[in-house]
């Protein structure tokens, strides 16, 4: 008898947040950053280099605070656990029937409640508890370093490209090229994590063009406002 396998993309959590806001937040600070000061009246030299220098600062800022952010929710994960694993040394008795009565909440009748809050308590008692009365799994567990890692990677990779753009592109249209290009590199992110995460592709598509557009409308607009008055 062959086993069904079923694809589930809850494992890809952790990761797949930290490297959609990095990579959204480099493309669009990046892009914006670019067209500000452009609007401004900046030279094209001075415009590649304020776009390299956001870069490398947008992506230790995205690391050090996907780390100390994820860290707080590891700390209080931590907290939870030991407090957890106290009152089951305390208490086994009022614990166990904590558990059962959290099934019965879900459905089950108290003799089968108690026979699963006992057979679950024997195997792991306090994974047992972390899963069903914390909600806490090693799915979505804070891993600091993997999302700080993510962040500042894909920040990275998504401030490269209109960087690559202002590069490219002369002086007369580079406005032009970097708004458009931003576009299409935040439509293109959109689908991909849509189909990482198996969701709707336009519905990701839709969400990051629409407001990486609007930053990027704001901060030109920002630029083109103080220049004019510089």
């Amino acid at each position: 008898m062959r086993r069904h396998a079923e694809r589930h993309h809850s494992d890809r959590i952790g990761w797949l947040r930290a490297a959609v806001l990095g990579a959204n937040d480099g493309i669009v600070s990046t892009a914006s950053l670019v067209l500000g000061v452009a609007a401004a009246g900046a030279s094209h030299h001075v415009i590649l280099m304020t776009s390299v220098s956001g870069l490398i600062a947008g992506a230790m800022s995205m690391a050090a605070g996907e780390f100390v952010s994820v860290h707080s929710q590891e700390d209080t994960e931590n907290a939870d656990l030991a407090r957890e694993r106290t009152e089951l040394g305390q208490d086994p008795a009022g614990e166990l029937r904590e558990l059962a009565a959290i099934y019965i909440a879900r459905g089950l009748d108290r003799p089968l409640a108690d026979e699963v809050a006992s057979k679950l308590t024997t195997h792991d008692a306090l994974g047992t508890h972390a899963r069903d009365e914390l909600g806490l799994s090693a799915t979505t567990a804070a891993r600091p370093t993997q999302a700080a890692l993510a962040s500042a990677a894909s920040f990275s990779v998504g401030a490269v490209l209109p960087i690559v753009v202002v590069a490219a592109a002369a002086s007369s249209q580079l406005i032009l090229w970097v708004s458009l290009s931003s576009i299409a590199f935040l439509a293109a992110l959109g689908a991909l994590s849509a189909l990482a995460g198996a969701a709707p592709v336009w519905i990701g598509v839709w969400r990051v063009t629409i407001w990486g557009a609007l930053a990027m409308a704001v901060t030109a607009g920002a630029g083109a406002l103080f220049g004019a008055v510089a």
